[in-house]
């Protein structure tokens, strides 16, 4: 099938390519038309998604969609870039970022353009929400911060109250544990004893999804302001929502070098892992120009890719979960509530008026604030609490760094571009067609004088940042001995790595899937595509191992659920098939019983407790095992998994040969829309599935339905050098308008740990081509 559009500011014919499984091949006669035409092809799939994320990240919605969202609104505003325009857009690289993103931006102008003409081409959520797509501005792409990753805040704050109510750090270890080890330097004048327990509510709200609901989409006015809560699982809901854990993340990749490999070529493999989203977080795309051959995925609303391979170098990157923010609690004059402590005087807080338009009622005037540090996003009486972060800083659009390594081709020149890349903090891997492989951790890492980034400080002055560490005191490796290279957001500081002075930070995720992909990549003499496959779809989880063996090892009694169940576990090999009767047992076993089990028994206080989940498995695990008398240990594992014996009739019936991990850990790819009760048949699944968040194949899951909630929605895996033997899947579909081929059809090739074809040549795309679309210029451009 053909069809042709004119595209306004194209200075050359150009094509897209869509093969069978959605990819789109751009072919343009220049560069700057090749972002032109990426950005008329991401709105043809994705329009309402980027639509949505532009009104999200602008502080919008309300004007769409009412007054229940004026509060989330607010709270984007506050982390908008507003620094200089000159300098945001120079700090992305040599290369023309404006007008590369004005490209990109003018070709998404341009289908929604066309949608005007054509109302057969805009997707169906409009006509639901009765709602229009709205123009872009260049500036949107990057001013927009706070869909991205960065971190401490919410763990200094925790940190802080459990200190604060006598918890200490040993309790503090059991919520998240620090590497390196590292002594916690309490600053001096900080006491969060009467710290408001909404503190965080702006900053949560800042950075969550869009939600609806009925309830939502029907609040009044005078309602407004009590949709400002985040829940357990990052809805947007009312006042009195439970405080929320830290949301997980994460990523693995890996890369192998040719003395390693069945091909004698670099493979390099790559699965992000971010909250489950439909449509897909992640959409991949392929743009040829001259100068220019780069395919893989980027996101949607971002001109070029930051995982893929140019024709010589592939790239790919996981979270290095390096400290970008500290939360600052400035003193207020007692007689001016607008001034604030800073050294031996005092400094204005700066207020901006601002309004925010909603939708058939009068625009609501609000208020934000700032410190020299950052926004405010809570203030009392006494005190105002302002958050630096380096989205506050040129550069920190988050993945648009990508920009200036697509040409890359050595390790030393992919370096040298990563001293652009700002946020989130990242484990970059590069492979190339010299054989060569290499390591960078890239994103800016804030200079701390006076504290370590792990608790909230005195905004006086005395532990302000002193600027950014320079890109070369990041660690790296290039053509290591070991001939291999991965990573899983694990603290892979190097031995003897200064972590103590730099400060890069001490809370890294756990190590149990780098453990188990170091242990499967040492052990292979010539690893192949189909095993980095394979590792991609590893559902060993080390914990789940040593719970079932701990359990196991305990007296039964004359109890025979608990004789039945630790029948049931001592086959276990720790791997949670989704076919597995003992892999179900073991994870209903910890989440829902043992892990809250094991916290009351750590932390008699109700008030510090509430603060532990879901805790730091590998403390919590060390817990049961040395700091429980031997007694009380198995007191508490009888008890416990018996009521996991329960839970699991309860849940799948009388029969245990029923049983089945994959009977209650699912994967549902809902529609935001779907609560409203559109679409009918939007939502995509569910899909049974194995493993969980500490193997491989990361697959984190709802503690009360055991709904997978976020995991590796795009996998990729490329042999470099033979581009076309590459693979990749993207959950459920490269296409976010329900009424695509391409809406869900990669959804059960995800399901079964399967890959499709990324073809990359001249002669593969065509093979592959099922569609094209031919664009011409607009008459007189």
């Amino acid at each position: 099938m053909s069809a042709g559009f004119t595209l306004p500011g194209l200075t050359g014919p150009a094509e897209i390519r869509i093969d069978r499984w959605g990819l789109a091949h751009i072919r343009a006669g220049s560069a700057l038309d090749a972002f032109r035409v990426q950005g008329f092809n991401a709105a043809r799939d994705r329009l309402w998604q980027l639509d949505l994320w532009r009104k999200r990240g602008l502080g919008l919605l309300a004007a769409d969609f009412g007054p229940g969202f004026l509060a989330q609104d607010r709270a984007a505003r506050l982390f908008l870039y507003r620094g200089d325009m000159a300098a945001e857009w120079a700090a992305y690289g040599p290369q023309d970022t404006k007008a590369i993103v004005t490209a990109f931006v003018g070709g998404l102008n341009a289908f929604i353009g066309l949608t005007a003409k054509r109302p057969d081409l805009l997707p169906p959520e409009f006509a639901v929400t009765g709602t229009a797509p709205a123009l872009w501005a260049p500036e949107d792409v990057v001013r927009i911060r706070s869909h991205g990753l960065v971190r401490n805040v919410l763990s200094e704050v925790a940190r802080a109250k459990v200190l604060a109510r006598g918890g200490g750090l040993a309790t503090d270890d059991l919520r998240k544990r620090l590497s390196p080890p590292h002594d916690v330097v309490v600053p001096e004048g900080l006491d969060a004893a009467d710290w408001p327990d909404d503190l965080l509510d702006v900053f949560r709200l800042a950075t969550a999804q869009v939600t609806f609901t009925p309830e939502r989409m029907a609040a009044t006015r005078a309602e407004a302001w009590a949709w400002c809560k985040v829940d357990a699982y990052g809805a947007v809901c009312r006042t009195g929502a439970p405080v929320p854990p830290e949301p997980a993340e994460g990523s693995n990749n890996w890369v192998v070098g040719p003395r390693r490999t069945d091909t004698e070529r670099p493979i390099l493999a790559s699965d992000p892992h971010r909250v489950y989203l439909n449509p897909s977080l992640r959409y991949a795309v392929h743009l040829t120009a001259p100068g220019l051959d780069v395919i893989g995925a980027g996101e949607p609303a971002l001109p070029g890719i930051s995982i893929g391979h140019n024709g010589h170098a592939a790239f790919s990157l996981t979270i290095a979960p390096m400290d970008q923010e500290d939360l600052f609690v400035c003193e207020k004059h007692p007689d001016d509530p607008d001034l604030v402590r800073r050294d031996e005087g005092w400094e204005r807080i700066l207020r901006i008026a601002d309004t925010i338009p909603v939708r058939g009622e009068a625009a609501e005037p609000v208020t934000l604030a700032f410190t020299r540090q950052g926004p405010v996003i809570a203030e009392d009486a006494t005190r105002a609490f302002a958050l630096a972060t380096v989205w506050s800083a040129p550069g920190a659009a988050a993945y648009l760094g990508s920009l200036a390594y697509l040409g890359a081709t050595t390790p030393e020149a992919f370096g040298d571009a990563l001293r652009h890349w700002s946020a989130p903090s990242v484990n970059q891997l590069y492979a190339d067609c010299d054989g060569r492989i290499a390591w960078f951790m890239a994103g800016k890492a804030p200079r701390r004088p006076a504290h370590d980034g792990l608790l909230p400080v005195p905004g006086d002055g005395r532990f302000d940042w002193d600027g950014f560490h320079n890109a070369a005191a990041l660690p790296r490796a290039i053509d290591p001995v070991e001939g291999w290279l991965a990573t899983a957001n694990e603290m892979n500081l190097p031995p003897g790595y200064p972590a103590g002075e730099r400060k890069l930070g001490f809370e890294w995720h756990e190590p149990w899937r780098a453990n188990r992909i170091r242990s499967v990549l040492g052990g292979q003499e010539a690893h192949g595509i189909a095993d980095s496959q394979a590792l991609q779809a590893d559902a060993f989880s080390e914990p789940a191992l040593r719970i079932a063996s701990i359990a196991c090892a305990m007296p039964a009694g004359d109890r025979a659920e608990i004789r039945a169940a630790q029948d049931m576990l001592r086959g276990f090999d720790g791997t949670l098939a989704a076919g597995s009767a003992a892999a179900a047992l073991v994870e209903v076993l910890w989440v829902r019983h043992l892990r809250p089990a094991l916290i009351a028994a750590l932390v008699p206080d109700p008030a510090i407790r509430r603060l532990i989940p879901p805790g730091d498995a590998e403390s919590l695990i060390q817990g049961l095992e040395s700091r429980l008398a031997p007694g009380r240990r198995d007191e508490l594992l009888a008890d416990t998994l018996a009521a996991a014996w329960a839970t699991c009739r309860d849940k799948m019936g009388d029969d245990p040969d029923a049983w089945t991990w994959g009977r209650i850990h699912r994967a549902l790819f809902t529609h935001p829309l779907s609560p409203l009760g559109a679409g009918g048949g939007w939502d995509v699944g569910p899909f049974a599935l194995g493993g969980a968040g500490a193997s491989p194949m990361h697959a984190e899951y709802r503690t009360d339905t055991f709904r997978i909630t976020n995991g590796a929605s795009f996998r990729m895996v490329v042999d470099v050098g033979a581009w076309d033997r590459s693979v990749f899947v993207n959950v459920p579909g490269q296409s976010g308008d329900p009424r695509s081929p391409h809406y869900r059809d990669l959804a059960e090739v995800w399901s079964r740990q399967e890959h499709v074809p990324m073809p990359y040549s001249p002669g593969a795309v065509e093979a592959a081509t099922r569609d094209t679309i031919l664009l011409t210029p607009a008459t007189g451009a």
